[in-house]
C-alpha cells in the first residue's frame, strides 16, 4: 500500500524547530564565511549599502547564523520543558520566512525605506519570542522566562546597532549569546556527562552548584554593563572579566571533564565551555591593553559559539530523529576542524600578526568545511522522517 501524500506543511522538515533552523543556519554560515574569506582574498565584496564589511560579518554571524541555531534549539527545548506541542507546519514556516527576510534585506539593497528595513530584520526575533512565550506563560515556566528577556535584549541591540552603527552593541549581543551558553551549559553539560558515564557503567553524579551558576550569570551581566557604561575604565572591564573567568572555571571542575574525553558528542560541549573561559580571560587581558579585543571576541565566537552550536546541532539532530548519539568519524573530523578554525583565528594573530589575512582566510575555510560535513551527514536526517525501529 502506498503512503498517503503529504501536504507541504506536513513535511518532516517542518515537524520540529531544529530541522529547518539547523539546515538554514548551517547553509547560511557557509555562505557568509565564503563571502568573508573571499573579501580578504580580494575576490568578493560583502554588501556595503548599510554597514561596513567588518560590521556586516559580525552582524550576520550573530543575527544570521547564531540566531537560527538558537531558534532551533529553543523551539525544541521549550516544547520539552513545557510538555507542549512543538511549533510546526505553517507556524514554523512563517518563522523561517521571517528569518530569511532578514537575511535578504541585510544582503541586497532593495531600496526599502529604513523603517521597512528595520521591520524586516527585527520581525524574526519578535516572532520567535512570541512563539516561545505562549507555552512558557501557559505552563508558567518561570525558570525559563529568562530566555524571553535575553531575546528582547538581542532585539534591542539589533535595532539600535542598525540605527547607530555602534559596534559596542554587537559586542553586547555576543555576550548575551555567551550568557545563553553559560546558562544552558550549566544545565546540560553536567547532565549529559553523567548520562554518558552511567551508560557505560561508570558511577557518576551531578554536583549541585546553584550559587556558582547564579554568580556566573551575574558576572556576565557585569561585563555587559562595563562594555556599555565604563568604556573608558579599562580596569573595571578587566576586573569583571577576570572575576567571571574564575567563577566559570570553578563550575567546570565539577563537570567530570577528564572522564569524558573519549566521547566526542560530550567533549565538544566541554571544549565549547572551555572557550568561554578563555574568552573571558582574554577579555581581561585585552582590557588592560595587551591584546586587541578582536582576539578575545573570536575566542567567544569562533571558539565557544562555534563549538557549542556545532556540538548541539549534531546531538539534537541525532537524538530527536530517533538515532543513537554516537559521533561518526566525519562528525569527529568536523569537531576537530572547528577547533583548528578557532585556534587559527585566535592564536594565529598572536603568533604571527603579520599574516592576519592568511589566518582569516584559513579559519573561514575550515569553518566552511565543518558545515559542509554537517550538511553531508545530517541534512538527510533533518529532511526525512524520524528513524523508527521495527520490533
Amino acid at each position: 500500500m502506498s503512503e498517503p501524500s503529504r501536504g507541504i506543511f506536513d513535511h518532516p522538515v517542518l515537524g520540529y524547530g531544529f530541522r529547518p533552523c539547523f539546515l538554514l543556519g548551517a547553509l547560511y554560515s557557509m555562505i557568509s564565511l565564503l563571502i568573508w574569506g573571499g573579501f580578504y582574498a580580494g575576490v568578493v565584496t560583502p554588501p556595503l549599502f548599510m554597514i561596513d564589511p567588518v560590521s556586516w560579518h559580525a552582524h550576520e554571524m550573530i543575527y544570521g547564523y547564531t540566531m537560527a541555531i538558537v531558534a532551533g534549539f529553543l523551539l525544541t527545548a521549550v516544547a520539552n520543558w513545557t510538555d507542549s506541542t512543538p511549533v510546526s507546519g505553517l507556524h514554523l514556516l512563517g518563522l523561517c520566512l521571517l528569518w530569511l527576510a532578514g537575511r535578504v534585506v541585510m544582503n541586497f539593497d532593495l531600496g526599502f525605506p529604513k523603517v521597512a528595513f528595520l521591520v524586516f530584520e527585527g520581525a524574526f526575533i519578535l516572532a520567535l519570542a512570541f512563539s516561545l512565550s505562549l507555552p512558557l506563560f501557559k505552563t508558567w515556566d518561570k525558570r525559563n522566562f529568562v530566555f524571553l528577556v535575553l531575546l528582547s535584549i538581542l532585539f534591542a541591540c539589533d535595532m539600535a546597532f542598525l540605527i547607530t552603527k555602534e559596534r559596542t552593541l554587537l559586542y553586547v549581543a555576543v555576550m548575551i549569546i555567551i550568557t545563553m551558553i553559560s546558562l544552558i551549559g550549566g544545565r546540560i553539560i553536567p547532565a549529559f556527562t553523567v548520562d554518558a558515564l552511567e551508560e557505560r557503567g561508570e558511577e557518576a553524579h551531578e554536583t549541585p552548584q546553584g550559587k556558582l551558576d547564579v554568580l556566573a550569570i551575574l558576572s556576565l551581566v557585569l561585563i555587559i554593563l562595563a562594555l556599555v557604561f565604563a568604556k573608558q575604565e579599562e580596569a573595571i572591564l578587566a576586573g569583571t572579566a577576570f572575576l567571571s573567568t574564575i567563577i566559570h572555571a570553578l563550575r567546570l571542575r565539577r563537570y567530570h571533564t577528564r572522564r569524558i574525553l573519549d566521547d566526542p558528542m560530550v567533549w565538544i560541549l566541554h571544549v565549547g565551555y572551555g572557550w568561554v573561559i578563555l574568552g573571558l580571560f582574554l577579555t581581561g587581558v585585552s582590557a588592560l591593553g595587551f591584546l586587541p579585543f578582536s582576539i578575545a571576541l573570536h575566542a567567544f565566537t569562533a571558539g565557544a559559539i562555534g563549538s557549542m552550536t556545532l556540538g548541539m546541532m549534531c546531538r539534537v539532530t541525532l537524538g530527536h530523529t530517533g538515532r543513537n548519539k554516537i559521533a561518526t568519524n566525519l562528525t569527529i573530523l568536523s569537531f576537530l576542524l572547528m577547533q583548528c578554525a578557532a585556534f587559527m583565528r585566535v592564536f594565529g594573530l598572536m603568533i604571527a600578526p603579520d599574516y592576519s589575512i592568511e589566518w582569516i582566510i584559513g579559519s573561514s575555510t575550515l569553518w566552511i568545511l565543518c558545515f559542509v560535513l554537517y550538511i553531508m551527514i545530517y541534512a538527510p536526517m533533518l529532511w526525512k522522517p524520524d528513524l523508527v525501529e521495527v520490533p
